[in-house]
Formats: structure tokens, sequence, C-alpha cells
């Protein structure tokens, strides 16, 4: 029997690249992008210039983007 080349250890990956704790910051990360937009949207000012559409929803949203990379990025210490 020959020896497969891709079938070495050092080939082979290690498991899945993210926790369940990164899988729940991701969606922590979606649910606070769905709350900014929602935010965004109720605004009751014509085009959503009052403060809910232009400082409270915005910022809510780009929190939830920031959470989202960070959910990408989070990986454990091993001691």
């Amino acid at each position: 029997m020959s020896a497969n080349p891709s079938n070495t250890p050092e080939t082979q990956p290690k498991g899945f690249p993210f926790t369940k704790k990164n899988y729940t910051f991701m969606l922590t990360g979606i649910g606070m992008i769905l709350l900014g937009m929602l935010v965004i949207s109720m605004d009751s000012t014509p085009y959503g210039s009052g403060f809910m559409g232009l400082t409270l929803g915005p910022i809510i949203l780009f929190s939830g983007f920031m959470f989202g990379i960070f959910a990408i990025l989070y990986k454990e210490k091993t001691a």
C-alpha cells in the first residue's frame, strides 16, 4: 500500500475553527445589528432624522458589527 500524502497528520484539519462561544458571540452580534436597524426604523421623524435614527441606531448597529468581528477573531487561551 502506498502512503497517501494528502492524509498526513500535518495536512489534516484539527477540528472546527469556531467554538460554541464564537457562535454565541456571532448570534449576539447579529441580534445587535437587527436591533440597530429596528431602532433606526422606529424613528418617528421624517426620513429618520431624529435622535434614534441618526445617533442611537447607528451606534447600536456599529457595535453589532464590531461584536461580530470580535466573534470571528476570538480564540480561547490554551494553557
